[in-house]
């Protein structure tokens, strides 16, 4: 970048403040510049980086990026919290959600609760392409799969069946249940509730940690400025059955605007789908706040109301500068994430320590 100066004569030249401009931000804890086209996506998931990053150097659509992407993790089962085979429901059944956004039509295709089909963010694009609606959910989401060519596979495997075994032997514990009969800090259900009068408050602690980050987030903006975002998450593990957290939510999980930027957000769905956090980023980029600092208001935004939750936001503005932030607690004090640009030249892992 150049600025513009004279020596009062009328004489005017370019003096090149790029370099010293970028370190300035750096050290101020501001977004960093990537240049266009940017990929950047939630927690060190390579492989869908990479991924995502050859779609567009092959020259595939901004779309067609995040849906590749995001579906690598579907196929490698990312930590075990994206695609078959993880996060057990309280029954020991896997459900994938997902969502997929284009920022230039601001058209969303979300699915949630979906069974028996493995590629959910394909899902997810097809409700854009194929119908008027926004969001698809349960049995019917499934139904429409198969209906767009998507096969009907056991999402189930060894390892959700253990999972869901070793549970079942430790009484159910952690659950989702509260203020109900039987106790469900003690015991399995089936839960109901109390009679009335019996009633009694309890305080819920989330088994959301660094160890279950439960969602890939991802957003690219292309070479002309176009974004699309998207999740993918096989969601939270011994949840109860029908549960949807925050991803396939379109500002919660994630948001994409071609006039402002994009941002995905990962954790605890059920408290962060409350705040918006990716739609509330995405405006504050608009106003000119710098990525990492947007991504930081909507942490404290959430912090003010529930000091010790798991989440962090990614963020990603028009002219390819981009930023993250987490919330800090016990066993979670720094997020990593990967940013993938003509800058860095390959998919780079990222840190940033949490507020």
């Amino acid at each position: 970048m150049a600025a513009a100066a004279s020596d009062g004569g009328g004489r005017r030249w370019s003096v090149v403040v790029a370099p010293l401009l970028l370190v300035a931000l750096q050290l101020a804890g501001a977004a960093s510049a990537a240049g266009l086209p940017v990929v950047i996506n939630t927690w060190a998931f390579r492989k869908a980086a990479e991924t995502a990053w050859r779609v567009l150097q092959l020259g595939g659509s901004e779309l067609d990026a995040v849906e590749r992407g995001c579906g690598q993790c579907e196929i490698d089962q990312c930590d075990g919290s994206v695609g078959y085979g993880g996060s057990p429901d309280e029954s020991g059944e896997t459900t994938l959600d997902a969502m997929i956004m284009d920022g230039n039509s601001m058209e969303v295709g979300a699915v949630a609760d979906l069974r028996r089909v493995k590629n959910a963010i394909g899902v997810a694009r097809k409700v854009i392409e194929y119908t008027k609606h926004t969001l698809l959910v349960g049995e019917s989401a499934s139904l429409f799969a198969v209906r767009m060519g998507f096969p009907y596979e056991d999402l189930t495997t060894q390892n959700s069946l253990s999972l869901y075994s070793k549970w079942l032997n430790q009484s159910c514990q952690p659950n989702y249940w509260k203020n109900v009969v039987p106790d469900s800090s003690k015991s399995c259900g089936p839960y109901k509730r109390p009679e009335k009068g019996t009633y009694k408050e309890e305080e819920t602690t989330s088994q959301r940690s660094v160890h279950n980050h439960d969602t890939i987030g991802m957003v690219v903006i292309g070479a002309s400025g176009t974004v699309a975002s998207g999740t993918s998450t096989n969601g939270a593990i011994h949840k109860i059955p029908g549960r949807v957290g925050d991803s396939p939510i379109a500002g919660a999980g994630s948001y994409a605007d071609s006039t402002a930027g994009g941002a995905a957000a990962t954790g605890d769905g059920d408290i962060m789908m409350r705040f918006l956090p990716s739609y509330q980023a995405v405006e504050y980029m608009r106003m000119g706040t710098d990525p990492t600092v947007a991504c930081q208001k909507v942490i404290s935004r959430i912090q003010k109301y529930t000091p010790r939750f798991f989440g962090a936001v990614i963020c990603a503005n028009t002219t390819g500068s981009y930023g993250a932030a987490c919330n800090k607690i016990p066993g979670f004090t720094q997020f990593h994430f990967m940013v993938s640009s003509p800058l860095l030249g390959q998919p780079t892992e990222q840190v940033v320590d949490c507020i």
